[in-house]
């Protein structure tokens, strides 16, 4: 086998409960994902050495050297293998970077599902795991789709079954935010009111909306703790929330650390009806509608 291509999804973070600051620098989380149909693929190439190249929507902004957190996959499973591998990597890009979706995330997992195929290695999904929550907080989920709670740092993974489909409008912004600068604020805004931050666990009407494909109950459920620290930052979110409730949609949240606003629908027809209203009042880059809960990676 010469190539293989993967197609991965992006996440929207149903609720996001972060807990207090740990001495290692990161927060005990709580983390409702659910994978939506906006895909990026990673074209995996039978090569010597390691290389990528990214192709797409802004994919500019993407790094093409040992940053890029799909060859840091590549490389770590080589590492777990034994053995010297090489591989080009193609990512072409549909999920919006530094959007909050997981699009780097995506890809890296992505990479692990294309080079261990690639290279005949038939680890187990097991192993993948192992090396994707070393690689990153919210890789583990890109490898697993569809709905889960995670825990920990959000690689603990328990998969939830969802009761439906559930139809999403994404308003994208200009530029991205930096995780590490949203979850700094958020510690600042807490201490600056000397917060007292309670432990996060999982909100039961949320996970019973998801268990009964309620999306009027789960719309009400979501939440983000880092929300108030991302509108914060950028500003122009508070407005684009706003609109979306004001044109009928059933929740609105950041998702993840942002920018990227998500809307809950009640239908498709709403959705696209949705969308255009948000295209229309100006407060995104780009309006675009997708479902989930989708599957994970998959071989195309």
């Amino acid at each position: 086998m010469n190539s293989v291509t993967v197609r991965v999804p992006a996440k929207v973070n149903l609720q996001l409960a972060v807990g207090p600051l740990r001495d290692d620098g990161f927060h005990d989380l709580v983390n409702v994902f659910h994978a939506v149909s906006i895909f990026d693929e990673v074209t995996a190439v039978a090569e010597t050495g390691m290389r990528v190249r990214v192709e797409g929507e802004s994919a500019d902004q993407v790094p093409e050297d040992a940053d890029n957190l799909a060859i840091q996959a590549a490389l770590a499973l080589a590492r777990h293998a034994g053995r010297t591998y090489g591989v080009s990597l193609v990512i072409r890009k549909s999920i919006p970077v530094a959007g909050g979706m997981a699009g780097g995330s995506a890809d890296a997992a992505a990479a692990l599902v294309a080079c261990n195929e690639l290279w005949g290695l038939g680890l187990p999904a097991e192993d993948l795991m192992e090396i994707a929550a070393d690689l990153g907080s919210d890789v583990p989920f890109a490898l697993l789709g569809g709905t889960a709670v995670g825990t920990g740092r959000g690689e603990q993974l328990t998969p939830l079954r969802a009761g439906g489909t559930f139809h999403w409008v994404f308003a994208l912004a200009d530029g991205g935010l930096s995780t590490a600068k949203v979850y700094a604020e958020c510690d600042r805004m807490r201490e600056a009111v000397g917060e007292k931050v309670a432990w996060p666990r999982a909100s039961d009407p949320l996970l019973a909306a998801l268990r009964e494909g309620n999306a009027k109950a789960l719309g009400a459920e979501l939440a983000n703790d880092l929300q108030p620290a991302a509108v914060l930052l950028r500003r122009s979110l508070a407005r684009t929330l706003d609109a979306g409730r004001e044109h009928g949609a059933l929740g609105a949240v950041v998702s993840g650390s942002g920018p990227t606003c998500a809307f809950l629908a009640e239908s498709e027809a709403h959705a696209a009806e949705l969308a255009l209203s948000l295209r229309g009042a100006g407060v995104a880059r780009d309006v675009i509608t997708a479902h989930g809960p989708v599957p994970g990676p998959t071989v195309v």
